[in-house]
C-alpha cells in the first residue's frame, strides 16, 4: 500500500492527490451519455464504479466501443442501401439524406445496446 504525502497549509494537512492520465482525458459524447444514464438510472452501479476508481475507465471503454460499432454499422448500412460515392457525385442531396438516415439508425442501435443497457 502506498503512503499519501501531505502538504501543510496553515494548521491543516491536505493530501497530495492527482488525477491519472485516464482521468484527465476527455470522455466524449457516448461516454457522457453513459455517465448521465448511470447517474440517473443505475445509481448503485454508478456509485460502485466511482468509489472503486473505475468509472472513467468504464466511460472511455464505452466511448471506444460505441465509435468502433458506429463505424462498422455505417459501413454495413451504406453497402446494404447502395449509398456510394457514385451516388454522391450524381445527387448530393439524396446522398446526404440517406447518410443522415443511416447515421440516425446506427446511433439508435448503439444507444439501445451500449449506452442504455
Amino acid at each position: 500500500m502506498t503512503e499519501l504525502k501531505y502538504t501543510k497549509n496553515g494548521d491543516y494537512l491536505f493530501p497530495e492527490m492527482g488525477l491519472s492520465e485516464t482521468d484527465r482525458t476527455p470522455v466524449g459524447k457516448y461516454g457522457l451519455m453513459r455517465q448521465q444514464y448511470l447517474e440517473q438510472n443505475r445509481k448503485a452501479l454508478y456509485s460502485r464504479l466511482l468509489l472503486s476508481g473505475k468509472l472513467m475507465e468504464h466511460l472511455h471503454e464505452t466511448e471506444r466501443t460505441a465509435k468502433a460499432r458506429m463505424n462498422e454499422m455505417m459501413a454495413l448500412l451504406t453497402a446494404q442501401n447502395g449509398v456510394t460515392e457514385q451516388l454522391k457525385a450524381q445527387n448530393q442531396m439524396l446522398w446526404v439524406a440517406k447518410m443522415n438516415s443511416l447515421q440516425h439508425q446506427a446511433e439508435e442501435t448503439i444507444l439501445s445496446e451500449l449506452i442504455y443497457a
